[in-house]
């Protein structure tokens, strides 16, 4: 019997077992990960980006959340000699349409109270002699970081602080009465009083499993990125957006220097047809089935068909991906564009076709489903660990 049980051993998981225990010391928790290692899924396959919070809808929980996230992160890395650098990020317009979208971008950020500057050409042109546009917004507080070891140096905590940490523990089953819930799957079962679940790219079936909503699906998408020779590792130095276009629900493929030295472009968006399968043409019958079969998917295809034809025509053509990069990067050349592991990003979607934004959570009497967290949930881990735990305090 614990007290608490998390399922999921990404970033968002682990920070709440952490977040668990320093509320509640000496409490018994155990924290289970389907796979063989922590931060194997979205934590361990993105852009690295300590998030500024520009984007977001003033008032929502991803805005709310993020500011906090990005100085909690920097706070969390330099206790634990977790290398970080604030390099700053460039989003890039290069027209006038994009010009209008950044003032009124520009504006949001001035709302959610993010440090944000507004520079003409020339000084675009002055600090990345690389990039061209007619403007830029210039976001000094975003950063650069290894989520990965983020998610390690939260797990010691956890185990420092009396809680159990078990991988390749699957879970099929759960069970909630009115006193406890459990879980179980191939490997063994467990009880705990409250449980919580942070699925990521299986959160719609845990919530099922659980018999919490089961009005929405969660949709793979890919994001494939490619890296940049040794050569132009040093292009940049901030990292280069894309004004995001409102309509859609994705930021566009950004340069972006990683902690590590590199310089990595990416990421697109493309269906995916297998949840966890990370290889070019990955497919899996039982997820293909059950994203093409749901009737949300059919009207985000209808919706954003033009959009998703394009994407996926630059997933197959390297120089239509190329052309992307070109509009704020005119220099580089397909050979640049050299292969690198992709990211899936696991975005939930509504039966009326809705693409949900912010994040997501659902509560029964003993349990708390993180259903949705997208960009940025690795930058916002911390306060959304809060935020679920002070639902869990609630309910007792």
């Amino acid at each position: 019997m614990y007290d608490y049980c998390v399922i999921g051993g990404g970033i968002v998981g682990v920070a709440t077992a952490r977040r668990i225990l320093q509320r509640h010391p000496g409490a018994e928790l155990v924290l289970l990960e389907k796979g063989g290692r922590l931060a194997g899924h979205q934590t361990g396959h993105n852009s690295g980006v300590i998030h500024s919070g520009i984007y977001y809808e003033p008032g929502s929980l991803k805005a709310r959340l993020c500011r906090r996230g990005a100085a909690l992160t920097k706070e969390f890395a330099a206790a634990h000699d977790i290398p970080f650098r604030s390099c700053g990020k460039l989003l890039v317009a290069t027209d006038s349409a994009e010009q209008r979208r950044m003032l009124a971008l520009y504006e949001r950020s001035v709302t959610n109270g993010v440090e944000v500057e507004l520079i003409d050409a020339p000084e675009l042109v002055r600090r990345e002699p690389h990039i061209t546009g007619v403007g830029a917004l210039f976001v000094p507080d975003t950063g650069i970081i290894d989520y990965r070891r983020v998610t390690s140096a939260m797990a010691d905590e956890v185990r420092a602080g009396g809680g159990r940490v078990e991988l390749s523990a699957e879970i099929t089953a759960i069970t909630e009465t009115d006193s406890v819930v459990t879980v179980s799957g191939p490997t063994g079962g467990w009880t705990a009083k409250r449980l919580v679940v942070c699925g990521g790219l299986q959160a719609d079936r845990l919530a099922r499993l659980a018999g919490v909503r089961t009005d929405f699906r969660i949709v793979p998408f890919r994001g494939e990125y490619y890296q940049l020779p040794a050569a132009h590792a040093e292009l940049v130095r901030t990292l280069i957006y894309p004004i995001p276009d409102p309509s859609l629900p994705f930021l566009g493929v950004h340069l972006s220097p990683t902690i590590d030295g590199e310089l990595t472009v990416g990421p697109n968006a493309v269906l995916g047809l297998s949840r966890e399968g990370y290889r070019k043409g990955s497919f899996d019958a039982g997820d293909a089935r059950e994203v093409l079969g749901f009737p949300g998917m059919h009207r985000v295809a209808r919706r954003y068909a033009r959009t998703g034809l394009r994407e996926l025509r630059n997933s197959l053509f390297k120089r239509g991906y190329l052309a992307e990069c070109r509009r704020y990067c005119p220099e580089l050349t397909v050979a640049d564009l050299r292969p690198r592991e992709a990211g899936i990003r696991a975005q939930a979607v509504l039966r009326d076709g809705t693409l949900v934004h912010d994040f997501m959570i659902e509560r029964t009497p003993r349990s708390v489903h993180v259903l949705n967290a997208p960009s940025p949930a690795a930058t916002s881990a911390m306060p959304i660990a809060e935020h679920i735990v002070d639902q869990l305090d609630t309910d007792q």
